[in-house]
């Protein structure tokens, strides 16, 4: 049997290009080897952070490497027993840092932050999805009058690019808008407009089950290879094969082993994310906060507290270090003072992050019937609305609505 379209992933990014395809008109069929929300897409913060436009790699950001490598519990780290087997990724990720190509893809990232909003909306409508929205806002918290000023530049950028936000320089507006941080915390940066869903496992777990509603397929599938084949593709599963007309490879950490079945090798890497979420009544959260020094968040998921973040790139392989959790939790500990620590439940991700911080968005260069939605870090909750829209555009054969050159698979 023939199925028109194929989505290889049924975390955020799969589901809901699923569903825009769909509501286009395609009949669609969502293939995972796990099922729905399985990874990322189930314990990230549930934020959507259009207005974090700034890539990872910044001018400047390979003198701090060899902090990484000391601090093996420090917001950013390298296991030392991948330093070898991600020498390659760093070098792209350095070269992606300088500034001019730094420029470039900040625009890149602004405009798909951008397009990622207005469609989030559209979204929310399509699915009735408003009951799990969390309008709160967000707060940067700083420690010192040096760091606060040493962010000031990312939040002129934020501005020209029509962010909305508020700078707050003392302890008192601070504790106006969340009551119970520590006074280690002199100034902030407060975004009004940032939303959090109330459960990100619970928000593709939405969005799947109306795709199901309206006549979409999800099946737990093993995808070993895919083949070009006479109009269309030829997915090769654990157990047998299945043909389609067009093939979406949006299987997150997993994507680039898939492209590699075609000839097309993607430098994907793994950012590792490990946080607590403490249950229900741990503390009076009002909004999102992010700690920034320190690299991790503070965000509410049904009720509770899910203290998060950092980078780890360590691969898929490698054993998780929950270490990195414990110490994320004694932190938040210090910086909320009144927070309960007990009762948390402990999780790691991989999220899927190539060098220059942008998503892969395109054909593949070598089957023009299989399209690539994979890459974008922890970004993905945040872009994947915008992204079904551009794979719309591309499966129809319509002028996308920003410039897919900045995420082609072929600018590594």
């Amino acid at each position: 049997m023939t199925h028109q379209v194929v989505v290889i992933g049924a975390g955020v990014i799969g589901i809901t290009i699923a569903l825009e395809l769909q509501r286009r008109g395609h009949s669609v069929m969502v293939l995972d080897r796990e099922g729905v929300a399985a990874q990322a897409s189930a314990g990230n913060a549930g934020a959507f952070a259009f207005g974090e436009i700034e890539p990872l790699a910044t001018p400047g950001i390979m003198r701090k490497a060899p902090r990484w490598l000391l601090d093996p519990l420090g917001p950013l780290s390298i296991p030392p027993a991948y330093v070898l087997k991600i020498a390659p990724w760093m070098f792209r990720f350095w070269r992606a840092s300088r500034p001019g190509r730094y420029n470039d893809l900040l625009g890149a990232q602004a405009s798909l932050m951008e397009l990622s909003s207005a469609a989030l909306t559209r979204l929310i409508d399509v699915v009735d999805g408003e009951p799990m929205m969390q309008r709160d806002g967000q707060m940067q918290l700083y420690e010192s009058e040096a760091e606060y000023r040493a962010s000031l530049p990312s939040w002129e950028l934020r501005r020209e690019h029509g962010i909305t936000f508020e700078l707050l320089e003392d302890r008192e507006a601070i504790a106006e808008r969340q009551p119970g941080l520590s006074p280690r915390f002199t100034h902030a940066g407060f975004t009004p407009n940032w939303l959090n869903t109330t459960d990100p496992k619970k928000w593709v777990e939405h969005l799947a089950e109306t795709f199901r509603n309206r006549g979409g397929r999800i099946e737990r599938q093993d995808i070993r290879a895919l083949t070009p084949a006479d109009d269309g593709v030829r997915v090769s599963l654990s157990d047998g094969v299945l043909d389609a007309s067009k093939v979406v490879v949006c299987a997150g950490a997993w994507s680039h082993h898939i492209a590699r079945t075609l000839g097309d090798h993607i430098p994907l890497e793994t950012e590792r994310g490990y946080n607590t979420t403490l249950p229900d009544g741990a503390f009076d959260l009002r909004m999102h906060l992010t700690f920034s020094r320190h690299g991790f968040v503070a965000s509410r998921i049904n009720g509770g507290v899910r203290i998060g973040g950092a980078v780890e790139l360590g691969g898929l392989a490698l054993p998780p270090n929950y270490s990195r959790a414990e110490t994320l939790l004694k932190k938040a500990e210090q910086f909320l003072p009144g927070l309960n620590t007990t009762g948390g439940t402990q999780w790691m991700g991989f999220r899927p992050s190539l060098p220059d911080s942008l998503p892969v968005i395109g054909a593949s260069p070598h089957a023009s019937n299989v399209y690539y939605a994979f890459g974008h870090g922890h970004l993905g909750l945040t872009q994947s609305a915008g992204t079904a829209e551009l794979v719309g555009a591309l499966i129809e054969g319509q002028t996308a609505p920003i410039s897919l050159s900045p995420f082609s698979a072929t600018r590594f």
